[in-house]
């Protein structure tokens, strides 16, 4: 069983949810054509203690998207959730430089789930939708969208969970 970041849910609505997560360690690879390999080889024991480190969910990517017209482009960081038994002084350190280890805090995230394969035209429109829905409840985007995949490249497209996502200001 992969284990998946925690949440708790705020509001639902529909496709939508507003959900507070708790802070985070990540294994980041930011802005290199080889990011998921770079990250696969550091939870598979390229690090310091050669310790296989368990896959986790989702794999989250962040990626440039101009905010009054959402296009990505192929630049932006992948990220790895460190499995919840290891802390900043455990967690095994990266022998890759381009691997960086660092702590997200709590935040809260507004998203709209989809499903399907995670292809730039289908994740575009998920953003407009997710930001569309945020113009018209009032509330204000805090960071760029990213998305968030939750299955291994073997499942099949129908039953793949994708979600974009957008830190956001919440009461």
């Amino acid at each position: 069983m992969v284990e998946t970041a925690e949440y708790t849910v705020l509001r639902g609505d529909g496709e939508y949810e507003i959900r507070r997560y708790p802070s985070m360690l990540v294994a980041t690879v930011g802005d290199a054509p080889s990011r998921f390999s770079v990250l696969f080889k550091y939870i598979t024991g390229a690090n310091r203690s050669r310790s296989k480190i368990a896959m986790t969910s989702p794999v989250i990517t962040s990626t440039e998207i101009a905010m009054t017209s959402p296009v990505f482009s192929d630049s932006g960081s992948m990220s790895f959730m460190v499995p919840s038994e290891y802390d900043a002084e455990t967690v095994p350190e990266p022998t890759d430089g381009r691997v960086a280890i660092s702590k997200v805090p709590e935040r809260v995230v507004a998203t709209v789930r989809f499903k399907g394969f995670a292809w730039k035209e289908s994740v575009r429109r998920q953003t407009e939708r997710l930001l569309g829905w945020l113009e018209s409840e009032g509330i204000e985007p805090k960071g760029a969208p990213f998305l968030m995949q939750y299955n291994p490249p073997y499942v099949p497209g129908f039953l793949r969970r994708n979600e974009v996502g957008v830190e956001i200001e919440y009461p």
